[in-house]
């Protein structure tokens, strides 16, 4: 630990060089896309092939230069947050109470499709109510810091703070509702009747080299597992930004189509993406007309109901229980959708 401190200086001032130079190469990408879709490529502006190319060039960097930054900083402060902790956290605690730090807790706890039977497993066997753990699984893939930043470089704060608001929202409730259902006899069997004989483990103290050596591991697994998404949710969102005519999306996704809601949640159901991925097809689609009700339950479906996702939860949950988990928040997410396109 005396080494980390003397380090301590060193690491502050390498951060902010760093800092400063990603700060200066980002707010030149927008000039830079329009030099290279215009005059490298000599495309004509205000082509529809044109706007799509200059979107991509533009997007693609800037989105990776955001899942950079905010993976890393998240990888370290996530070495605070190991599920181990997240799960001694939540064990034992009440309905209410627990729906809420559930939920909190899935923003900032490691989390992918893989891991959620190991977590729901582990949380069962620490005595953490059914309500409570799905509330810690919905919000875990839809409200996480790689959404939320996304939302905040690519529209604002304010619509990735009403994201985040609504989806916390969403989680706490159907966690509410579901543990009040007393479905517990739709886990399967052998969950149930698991036992945690295995003793508690010492909490790792770790160093400040090892939580920077956590972010970084963190940009190689997320960015290199994310990367393709990334680059395939902009190239769609190219082709809109390019293709689709200005307001073309209100007639489809607007707010006078109040079968639009549902349609999107039944749309981004099957889909299976991420939030790197679906952020800048939302962007583009926010872009042409679509209503930000419409856009948001599409996007809230992509992520919290994909079919691969319940694919993976069979392993542990009955299907009766599998079909309220999806009745419950289809019903949350379409209830945030037709709200966003009454007041907004």
């Amino acid at each position: 630990m005396g080494q980390d401190n003397k380090k301590l200086p060193v690491y502050l001032v390498l951060g902010l060089v760093v800092l400063g130079l990603w700060y200066v190469v980002y707010k030149q990408l927008l000039p830079l896309s329009h030099f290279l879709a215009y005059r490298f490529f000599g495309l004509e502006q205000g082509s529809h092939l044109g706007a799509a190319v200059q979107f991509f060039v533009y997007d693609t960097p800037k989105v990776m230069m955001l899942l950079l930054l905010i993976v890393f900083v998240v990888g370290v402060l996530r070495s605070f947050f190991t599920p181990e902790r997240t799960r001694k956290i939540l064990a034992g605690r009440r309905e209410s109470v627990g729906n809420v730090m559930g939920a909190l807790l899935g923003i900032v706890t490691p989390f992918c499709s893989c891991s959620a039977v190991p977590l729901f497993i582990g949380f069962v066997q620490a005595g953490v109510p059914l309500g409570v753990t799905l509330s810690f699984l919905i919000a875990a893939p839809m409200v996480n810091e790689i959404a939320l930043v996304l939302l905040y470089g690519l529209l604002g704060w304010k619509i990735a703070t009403l994201y985040l608001l609504t989806g916390l929202s969403v989680a706490i409730i159907a966690g509410m509702v579901i543990g009040k259902l007393k479905l517990e006899s739709s886990i399967e069997d052998w969950v149930r009747e698991m036992r945690d004989g295995a003793s508690s483990k010492d909490e790792v103290v770790l160093s400040l080299t090892d939580r920077l050596l956590q972010g970084r591991q963190a940009v190689r697994e997320i960015v290199g597992r994310v990367w393709i998404y990334v680059v395939a949710g902009i190239g769609v969102g190219a082709a809109i930004h390019g293709y689709v005519p200005e307001n073309f999306m209100a007639s489809l996704m607007g707010k006078d189509a109040w079968w639009s809601v549902p349609v999107a949640v039944l749309v981004g159901i099957p889909m299976y993406s991420n939030a790197a991925g679906i952020v800048p097809v939302v962007e583009a689609l926010l872009g042409k007309g679509a209503a930000l009700g419409t856009v948001l339950a599409f996007m809230m479906s992509v992520i919290a109901l994909s079919l691969p996702e319940m694919v993976i939860l069979r392993k542990v949950l009955k299907p009766k229980l599998i079909a309220v988990f999806v009745g419950v928040v289809g019903c949350g997410i379409l209830f945030t959708g037709f709200l966003f396109n009454l007041v907004i």
